[in-house]
């Protein structure tokens, strides 16, 4: 046996709670672009803030820059990544949480962000707060439901990011 041959006791099983999104998203990737009907993904990624205590020293000829270790902390902020990759084109939302209540604003400019839109696919994972539900938490019934009308949600398959 050859060492870059894989043992068939080394493939993982892949079920239909894998198979059924992956396809899903495969089918919407391959689709021609079409701005009525944009494909929007969209993550999260918490980052923690944090500042020098001791001034950097700048390099000096023949000699790198110089970093302490030690650094104060200053709090975390929430990422939000949206981007259309067919289009080229990105954002970032910076928010101090990653609530329903953060996701659901975060819904809301991308709608916004689309105004001629039919609808927006937004390809995204299994986060509890990624529902629908989290428009009616945030905005009156009327705008969460304009909102929602406007959203298509793909998910990931589970354990995997878009």
């Amino acid at each position: 046996m050859k060492p870059w041959q894989v043992q068939e006791w080394c493939i993982p099983e892949v079920g239909a709670e894998f198979v059924a999104p992956m396809e899903d998203l495969l089918d919407l990737y391959a689709e021609p672009y079409d701005p009525a009907r944009p494909v929007v993904c969209f993550d999260e990624s918490p980052k923690q803030l944090i500042g020098e205590v001791r001034e950097p020293m700048p390099p000096q000829p023949g000699a790198p820059a110089r970093q302490d270790t030690e650094y104060q902390r200053n709090g975390v902020r929430n990422l939000m990544m949206i981007c259309e990759p067919k289009r080229d084109w990105r954002e970032v939302l910076i928010m101090q949480r990653r609530t329903k209540i953060d996701f659901a604003h975060a819904m809301r400019y991308i709608v916004e962000y689309y105004p001629d839109a039919e609808v927006i696919r937004v390809v995204l994972d299994n986060l509890n707060t990624h529902k629908t539900a989290s428009l009616y938490e945030a905005f009156k019934p009327e705008e969460a439901h304009a909102i929602a009308r406007k959203l298509e949600f793909h998910y990931t398959p589970s354990s995997q990011s878009p």
